[in-house]
């Protein structure tokens, strides 16, 4: 079996990990001085969300040069050494591939402003119509997706910020850029990419889209053919000469898009994440919720397992709330709640990503002001709300609840200054519930949320069932979530109750697990209790 397939996944968000020169921002050698803890959690590959310099508009998915490290971050030198660190404790590096678009301060973009430069068509650059826009499509943060260009006289696409200009596909030239972007970090030892945003890089055509809710025009970019031609084109020609292995992540995709992007005889993408999970809790957008249905969740869940090969499982990442905030119960049942997403996470077919303080049940912030946010996407929505005339007390609930800076908030570390983060103060808000929650303190509490991943790590691992197993669907309600794994004579069974009371179910077998311990009483979950069993005699 593959490697990336027996392997647990742990996303590092480099800023907000662990800062090792006091400047407030985290860095390279933050995240070699914990290579020792990543490793005693059980984690066999590292994903660093981007680390090439950038002028942070959007925090580093806006690069400007994909050959380099960021200042912020370090130096190539310390790039090469947590490579090898990582090596020396059989951990793997995972660099993120943002493609669809560059900075609009990348060296290419820059060229690309004069009409008469080679550069011209690597970007999509097109005069206006009507005194307007090209064409009537919207981006991903609720804005326009065309910006006038003084020095050009023409507009340029961006289907995320103003600063993130799409790359042209069209252009052979640009797909050879990218091909070179790959064999250089992949030639310096990393072992794979997260693809970012990568079922939307090729635009079919720029004709007027279909008008929507929400992104008007994506009828023209979203799975287009042109995009499978180039995930192709990038396995045969690069990633096939290479022990590597790619994920990507795409949006508005079905399992039948999933199978045409991951299925292994396309040979394009290795697994994909798909989002419809993590929409089960809002209309239409993210920005407005509904309640969290179980049932809802759990049939999803249960879709995407039974229809792709070999699914990416992960319920938090650097653009999602924190899932114990947004799943369990972080007030009455925090611990529980942590411990019950760690069994499902960790027991689905497919490979698991944790991202980073997941692992110790870090909550959502739950801000009060404007000025205490950082993120591109959540000014936009705000100033989006606002035309709307939305009120503020509801404009604040969408906020706290969605704003991707829930994910972003420093490391707790221990309960000294800032989270043990830094010296320095941190270039984001610290959540103040690190008093109690951080890595320290759970490191010596056998009964702790850190101890617990430790647990169900170690028993993924030891137990090929929970790897190679079938997916078994058994059950779906407003409070449980039943299924197996099943490989040859072993069969287990796995129960979560996602609610706040105690729920009765019958099950025969002998328990493995429970993330109340030896509390579990047999026939019976507490609130948001989980259990493993061995059914293996049936």
């Amino acid at each position: 079996m593959k490697w990336w397939k027996e392997g647990v996944v742990y996303q590092i968000y480099p800023r907000s990990f662990s800062d090792s020169n006091n400047d407030g921002i985290g860095d390279i050698r933050g995240i070699i001085a914990h290579l020792d803890d990543l490793s005693d959690l059980g984690v066999d590959v590292l994903w660093l969300s981007p680390v090439y310099p950038s002028p942070n508009a959007d925090y580093g998915y806006d690069i400007s040069d994909y050959k380099s490290i960021h200042k912020d971050y370090g130096t190539m030198d310390d790039m090469m050494e947590l490579i090898h660190e990582s090596e020396k404790r059989n951990i793997k590096i995972v660099m993120d591939l943002v493609i669809n678009h560059t900075s609009d301060e990348h060296e290419w973009f820059k060229m690309s402003r004069d009409p008469e430069s080679p550069y011209r068509d690597y970007y999509y650059w097109r005069p206006g119509k009507e005194s307007g826009p090209p064409n009537n499509w919207t981006s991903f943060f609720a804005e326009g997706c065309w910006e006038y260009d003084e020095v050009s006289g023409e507009y340029y696409m961006h289907l995320f910020g103003a600063k993130q200009p799409d790359l042209n596909y069209h252009n052979p030239k640009v797909v050879d850029e990218i091909k070179g972007v790959m064999k250089f970090w992949l030639e310096k030892g990393v072992s794979g990419f997260r693809c970012d945003v990568i079922n939307i890089i090729y635009k079919t055509s720029l004709e007027d889209g279909k008008m929507k809710l929400v992104l008007t025009g994506s009828e023209h970019y979203l799975a287009q053919e042109g995009a499978h031609d180039i995930l192709r084109t990038l396995r045969k020609d690069v990633l096939s000469g290479f022990d590597c292995f790619t994920v990507g992540e795409t949006v508005f995709v079905t399992p039948e898009m999933g199978k045409d992007l991951c299925d292994e005889s396309r040979k394009e993408l290795d697994m994909i994440f798909s989002f419809e999970h993590m929409e089960t809790d809002q209309f239409i957008v993210k920005w407005f919720k509904r309640k969290f249905n179980p049932k809802r969740f759990a049939d999803v869940l249960f879709k995407w397992q039974e229809s792709i090969e070999w699914n990416a499982n992960y319920l938090e990442n650097h653009d999602q709330p924190r899932s114990v905030s947004r799943f369990g119960d972080d007030q009455n049942f925090w611990k529980p709640s942590a411990k019950m997403l760690a069994t499902c996470l960790l027991t689905l077919k497919g490979t698991p990503f944790i991202y980073q303080g997941q692992e110790i049940g870090m909550t959502n912030y739950g801000f009060t002001k404007l000025n205490q946010i950082k993120d591109i996407e959540t000014h936009s929505v705000v100033a989006f709300a606002k035309n709307l005339r939305i009120p503020q007390w509801y404009l604040w609930s969408m906020i706290r609840k969605n704003s991707r800076d829930n994910a972003r908030t420093p490391y707790q570390w221990n309960s000294k200054d800032n989270a043990g983060f830094s010296e320095h103060e941190p270039w984001i808000l610290v959540n103040p519930n690190y008093l109690m929650i951080n890595r320290e303190n759970q490191e010596k509490d056998p009964g702790s949320v850190l101890s617990y991943y430790k647990m169900m790590i170690r028993l993924r691992k030891e137990n090929q069932v929970l790897i190679e197993g079938e997916f078994i669907p058994l059950k779906a309600s407003k409070t449980l979530m039943i299924y197996q794994r099943k490989l040859g004579k072993q069969l287990w069974t796995i129960v979560l109750n996602f609610s706040n009371r105690s729920v009765k179910y019958q099950n025969e077998g002998k328990i493995i697990i429970s993330n109340y311990g030896d509390e579990h009483i047999f026939g019976m979950l507490k609130p948001f209790e989980s259990a493993v069993y061995d059914n293996s005699h049936i």
